[in-house]
């Protein structure tokens, strides 16, 4: 048996735990730079703001409606889901993260007798340790427990939240009920197809006189899907990866930037964040790349986008030489491009390997005292916290350079955040 448990309205719900007195009321969060919705309250879908709805075209709908808007706070929100997922593994060692507010449970080999209370065990464990209200739907696929967890959530009063599929009859039933474009795999361009078909549900969808023309269409990951819907298990929970394949600090500026000063402090932030991410799962990198791009609605040009790269002789994860060869990188991007105004820049690290699988190079290497600069310079950081030692050529002042004027303290991973409690 599958389950699928899911974190509802997750950022909204988050910023909630620590401030109670906005539970029934519209909750928005926005973006990076505050720029667009990203995650709304049940309320707040209620009064009609829209997802992906940019700040400024919304300012009369916010005053209107009453609703409270909060930068995105993504310390906070990490880790709170991080202590979900602690708390699933209580219940099953088999846990997949399938995202920051979302993971599959697999029970094989955990004796449960009624799945729709060990449910509302863990729901209400959840709730009562972290604060966060979740939904959970089980079956006995993974594609199934997506469609239980969607039953679940959408008749929450009925089902208190957790929904079992543990009958033929309660699949097909839940398949007549999920529209096609709500099945788990079936994107915009599939929708358009299937429903060219005549498939409009998803008991439509694993008929079988649609099953050859899924084979040629959707090729095997659409015969996947069927046989998940039919209540054949194909898919497995997925393992850890390793380690990232590559890894990218990427932001948007509050305001646009033409001077080269500027820009190259941006870089070397951003150069230096890769590089503590590359030493945290112990990896090297072999490329720097480095992005610059330009507003398209600001000026006329064919291009928006400017990026290049090196690859270096030797492996590294020193943030003196990555930030060092991302500067190298932006002046040749930056020459020739003088006085343009980018709205957008980042660096990305890749071709990575094993930090002790690190080959050294005869001729060519970096200095060997970078290894101890930044083994000292990562326990500094760890200690005090907040990135503290940097670069000379960073802004010492600030991590980003964003707009974040409604965000919320780092209740859970900043000491000089804590919640006060006043004792009368």
């Amino acid at each position: 048996m599958y389950a699928l448990v899911d974190c509802n309205n997750f950022y909204a719900s988050c910023e909630r735990v620590f401030q109670p007195e906005f539970n029934g009321k519209p909750v928005a969060i926005l973006s990076n730079n505050d720029g667009c919705v990203i995650s709304r309250s049940n309320e707040a879908k209620a009064a009609g703001v829209p997802m992906g709805a940019p700040a400024f075209k919304i300012r009369e709908l916010v005053k209107e409606k009453n609703v409270k808007l909060f930068s995105s706070n993504y310390p906070l929100y990490g880790d709170l889901s991080n202590r979900v997922m602690e708390i699933l593994r209580q219940f099953t060692p088999n846990v997949e993260i399938y995202s920051i507010d979302e993971a599959f449970l697999n029970f094989d080999g955990v004796g449960v007798l009624d799945y729709q209370d060990y449910g509302l065990q863990m729901k209400s464990r959840i709730h009562k340790w972290v604060g966060l209200p979740v939904c959970i739907g089980f079956a006995e696929t993974k594609a199934l427990s997506k469609l239980a967890n969607k039953i679940a959530k959408e008749f929450h009063d009925r089902t208190k939240g957790v929904y079992v599929i543990d009958t033929d009859e309660k699949r097909i039933k839940a398949l007549k009920w999920t529209k096609i474009e709500d099945v788990w795999g079936i994107g915009y361009r599939t929708k358009k197809k299937v429903k060219l078909r005549n498939i409009h549900t998803a008991l439509d969808f694993i008929q079988p006189q649609h099953e050859a023309w899924i084979k040629k269409e959707m090729g095997v990951i659409g015969l996947r899907l069927k046989y998940e819907l039919e209540g054949k298990s194909v898919l497995e929970l997925e393992p850890l990866p390793e380690q990232k394949k590559s890894i990218a600090t990427t932001r948007s500026f509050p305001k646009q930037i033409s001077d080269f000063d500027l820009l190259r402090e941006r870089i070397v932030t951003f150069a230096s964040v890769c590089a503590e991410k590359l030493r945290k799962q112990n990896s090297c990198c072999h490329t720097i790349i480095v992005m610059l791009v330009i507003d398209k609605h600001s000026v006329k040009s064919s291009q928006y986008y400017f990026n290049m790269a090196i690859t270096l002789p030797y492996a590294t994860n020193s943030t003196l030489t990555i930030s060092n060869t991302a500067i190298e990188i932006l002046k040749k991007l930056h020459k020739g491009n003088e006085g343009i105004r980018f709205k957008k820049a980042g660096v990305i690290v890749t071709e990575l390997i094993d930090e002790d699988k690190k080959q050294f190079q005869l001729f060519e290497e970096e200095n060997p005292k970078h290894l101890a600069l930044m083994k000292v310079m990562d326990q500094l950081n760890t200690k005090i916290g907040n990135r503290k030692v940097k670069l000379a050529s960073q802004n010492l002042k600030l991590t980003w350079d964003m707009n974040q004027n409604h965000l919320s303290p780092k209740y859970t991973t900043d000491f000089s955040k804590l919640l006060e409690v006043k004792c009368l």
